[in-house]
């Protein structure tokens, strides 16, 4: 068996779900020593309203663990990743891929995760995306159920499973009809069919507590049929509901979640769901049953399914019942029979009275039963299949060693398509942005001029740092120009606006400049508290209001008008503001670069801006 190997396992279930051959493979090779991440259920079908509790549940997993990993026991940990629920979509499919394999790596990295063997129960496209990042020593694909049968919305699947078939190294299967199909894409394809935790089993028969049947079986007039397992849409309810009828001296009795609708049977008095039980309570369970059974309808999904529950029932040495699926039939050819099989209901209540009175060969019969579960074990299936897995993982070690020029030239091939393909980008968009007016169609949305009318006051913004992002400019040209303003009699008095303080108050140099360029002092108003755009907006706003002032001029530079239109329309929709920029700024001249060429300090400038508008609308400013 397996040991001291890194193992990651993307499960097509919770681990908390009902516990199936992907918990008990995990559990067992942690157990022998391997270091085991279990990814639960990425899914194969977008969810619906169904699938809530589950989706929640995730969440639930996800918030009460560190980033999604959590330690069941020595190494073995669970990963519960929240990502986007559609499996189809690209866009999905591409931030899907990138947050599992960033979180993937991180924890790899401080776990000290090796070059692991990748082990998939799912065969979707992020299951072969994390295959191909990763590069692990083995990759497997445990085909266990045919998931475009599954439901309609599954059955997209079927193109990527192929792929998946081709990708992995090795492929296992549960059932004959699942080995056709994967033969038909690969040549490693090995016939795994679930097993049986059969020492658990075989423990419970020779223990003390096997005497102590759970009270709510206990309850239950015998003879007890009974079924284990989720009771789900592929259980024949017409079958079960047919031979209660027939039989009113029988219990019918079902241990598992209910997965469908069940009204059918909840009618009859003599059907009895006990609802879901912990995995180590089973034996107890099945014991007490007098006949098991497998009443599953006959579907295209279900001519592909191995029930776990075959051997689980076999090793406790019940008679078993069950409807003839195809994995059953093969079963009985190799084993001589040792389950009964019926196709209708007539025949499977014959089944049942014939497998009640075994009589003096009953416990002949019990013991062929229990040897046929011990050839089933999962310890001898886990076995088996790290043979398989220890032999590929040799053959690959071989070809790595006989193929490394061709992959050392295939990765630096990669490698310099890469460096091309950034530099490309790079000159592309240094030529884009430095050499054509992309950068001034792409600013355009950013200003907003009005034809200056006559006003209560004209309203200047500062604010230290201007265009350039350095304190102390831009503000000369909006004082010259506000002041030309003046002149012109758009209005009679100023208000400069900014609140930074270098060597001198921001405004205070504004009123010196006005004051020299003929403006009168009392004409002037100062306004130090604002900070920022929104401050400007709502301090002015205030003076406005205080002094009975309802309309004004504002000049600010050309690409910051839209962010102070849109405060305005905010903060103070009362006031009737025409927006006036300078018409002409230092900061953004391009009279002597041929094209309008912009240059990277315009650049930073403007995208600021824009990275402004959706800061403020975040802010809920705009």
């Amino acid at each position: 068996m397996l040991k001291g190997e890194s193992i990651i396992c993307i499960s097509s279930i919770d681990w908390d779900f009902i516990w199936q051959g992907h918990q008990e493979i995990m559990s067992t090779l942690a157990a022998n020593g391997c270091r085991v991440l279990f990814i639960e259920n990425t899914g194969i079908r977008a969810p619906t309203w169904r699938d809530m509790p589950r989706l929640r549940k995730r969440l639930q997993s996800w918030w009460r663990s560190t980033r999604g990993f959590r330690q069941i026991r020595e190494n073995l940990h669970v990963f519960s990743p929240c990502i986007l629920p559609f499996p189809y979509s690209r866009l999905a499919r591409r931030i899907n891929r990138r947050l599992i394999l960033r979180d993937l790596r991180r924890w790899m990295h401080v776990m000290g995760f090796g070059r692991p063997i990748i082990w998939t129960f799912l065969p979707t496209r992020l299951a072969a995306d994390i295959i191909r990042a990763i590069d692990p020593k083995c990759s497997l694909y445990y085909c266990i159920d045919n998931f475009a049968d599954s439901s309609p919305a599954a059955r997209r699947i079927l193109r990527d499973e192929r792929a998946m078939f081709r990708l992995v190294d090795a492929v296992f299967v549960t059932s004959t009809k699942l080995y056709e199909r994967a033969l038909a894409e690969s040549h490693h394809v090995h016939r795994f069919p679930f097993g049986v935790s059969f020492e658990k089993f075989e423990a419970w028969r020779s223990s003390p507590r096997k005497a102590a049947m759970p009270e709510d079986i206990a309850r239950i007039r015998a003879p007890r049929i009974g079924y284990v397992g989720g009771v789900h849409r592929w259980i024949d309810q017409e079958l079960l509901c047919a031979v209660a009828d027939a039989h009113p001296e029988w219990s019918l009795v079902l241990v598992g979640p209910v997965q469908t609708d069940i009204s059918w049977l909840t009618q009859r008095a003599n059907v009895h769901l006990l609802g879901g039980k912990p995995h180590e309570a089973l034996p107890s369970y099945i014991d007490g049953f007098d006949v098991a059974t497998i009443p599953y309808r006959l579907t295209a999904y279900t001519d592909h399914v191995y029930p776990t529950k075959t051997n689980e029932y076999l090793a406790l040495g019940k008679p078993v019942v069950s409807t003839p699926l195809r994995e059953i039939l093969a079963f009985n050819e190799q084993h001589e029979a040792c389950i009964r099989t019926a196709g209708d209901a007539a025949a499977f209540a014959r089944q049942v009275e014939a497998a009640l009175a075994e009589g003096a060969n009953g416990f002949r019969e019990r013991e062929r039963r229990i040897a046929a579960a011990r050839e089933n074990s999962w310890s001898a299936r886990i076995e088996a299949m790290s043979r398989v897995i220890q032999e590929r993982m040799a053959e690959r070690a071989r070809e790595r060693e006989r193929d490394w020029q061709r992959r050392l030239l295939a990765f630096l091939q990669t490698a310099q398509m890469r460096l091309v393909a950034a530099v490309t980008a790079v000159l592309v968009a240094y030529a884009l942005l430095l050499h054509t007016p992309l950068v001034w169609w792409a600013a355009a949305p950013l200003k907003v001029a009005e034809v200056p009318q006559p006003s209560d006051v004209i309203v200047v913004f500062a604010g230290g740092v201007g265009e350039s992002g350095r304190p102390g400019q831009g503000y000369e040209e909006r004082v010259r120009y506000a002041t030309e303003l003046y002149r012109q009699g758009f209005a009679e008095r100023l208000i400069f606006s900014s609140g930074y303080t270098y060597a001198f108050q921001e405004v205070s140099v504004m009123r010196l400049l006005a004051l020299a360029l003929g403006v009168p002092s009392e004409a002037i108003v100062l306004e130090t508290q604002a900070r920022n755009t929104y401050e400007n907006v709502v301090q002015t706003s205030r003076l406005l209001r205080e002094r009975g002032w309802r309309s004004a001029l504002i000049v600010s530079s050309p690409y910051h008008m839209r962010r102070v239109a849109m405060v305005y329309r905010k903060a103070a929709p009362d006031l009737a503001v025409r927006l006036t920029p300078i018409p002409f700024s230092i900061f953004y001249d391009t009279r002597d670069r041929p094209g309008r060429m912009a240059e990277p300090r315009q650049i930073r400038a403007i995208l600021h801006e824009y990275a402004s508008l959706v800061y403020y609308r975040w802010k809920g400013y705009l």
